[in-house]
């Protein structure tokens, strides 16, 4: 049983990920809750708005629409990987799904096809929706699928969700039958969950290409190291962290140690 995150402590994750947030209004109170119950979370859910244009597709996110008042997300992640938070706590975004997909979530195990609508996800689901006209050609730019990673990596560590599996993180597609987001040139769910899966293996502060790799010599300690490679022997620590080491002295020559930036 997870308890939602408060706002600030959403914003502070959020950030702390590298995510790059604008904060829209009145977000922190913006709600559905009277409505439903919020809570508890289980993971984090992905979708595609089928708008253009960052300002409409925000303002429309908020504010909903005909039929379906809004919020419709906690954040809108734009083309340019901002992500605008416009809502905290029930919002509009997930519908009914399959209930089936909610247990294989909570247990982080491989998602079954979802073939029923019948449990609330917008009880149990954090949601992002992402700038795209969800056509299957609209392209997704690099940098909003780095900020969706991130951000659905900075719950999963806040909560600490991942450590069985990667599930934790879906598509509406993979939630409610009939629905397709997200697709397009630039984006599947298997890689998303596959890069934030990578990221919880780092400290938030990671980014891809940040880290060097050594090949451990005879008579090599991991202070010696830390110290030759990062200029101060005291952060052997992150060594042992980055590469899951029990013991500090659980390196033998031949091994191969990834390092933090310097």
């Amino acid at each position: 049983m997870a308890a939602p995150l408060t706002a600030s402590r959403l914003l502070d994750v959020l950030r702390a990920e590298g995510v790059r947030v604008v904060e829209v209004g009145d977000w922190r109170t913006h709600n559905r809750n009277s409505k439903g119950p919020w809570g508890p979370v289980h993971g984090v859910m992905i979708h595609h708005t089928v708008t253009s244009g960052s300002a409409r597709t925000v303002a429309i996110c908020r504010d909903g629409y005909a039929g379906l008042p809004g919020p419709l997300c906690h954040g809108v992640i734009t083309k340019d990987g901002t992500v605008h938070l416009v809502g905290y706590g029930r919002a509009n975004h997930a519908g009914l799904g399959d209930d089936d997909v909610l247990q294989a979530v909570i247990a982080e195990r491989a998602l079954p096809p979802d073939n029923e609508a019948s449990t609330d996800g917008n009880r149990h689901f954090y949601g992002f929706e992402c700038e795209n006209l969800g056509d299957g050609d609209d392209p997704w730019p690099g940098v909003q699928v780095e900020a969706i990673v991130r951000a659905a990596a900075a719950l999963c560590r806040a909560h600490g969700w991942g450590k069985a599996g990667a599930t934790s993180v879906i598509g509406h597609a993979e939630w409610q039958p009939g629905k397709s987001d997200p697709k397009g040139p630039g984006i599947t769910m298997t890689d998303v969950r596959a890069r934030a899966a990578e990221r919880l293996k780092h400290p938030a502060t990671w980014s891809p290409g940040d880290q060097l790799r050594y090949t451990v010599r005879a008579g090599d300690t991991l202070w010696s190291i830390a110290a030759s490679k990062l200029g101060d022997g005291a952060r052997w620590r992150e060594i042992a962290d980055l590469n899951r080491l029990r013991d500090a002295d659980d390196i033998v020559p031949g091994q191969k140690l990834t390092l933090p930036k310097r």
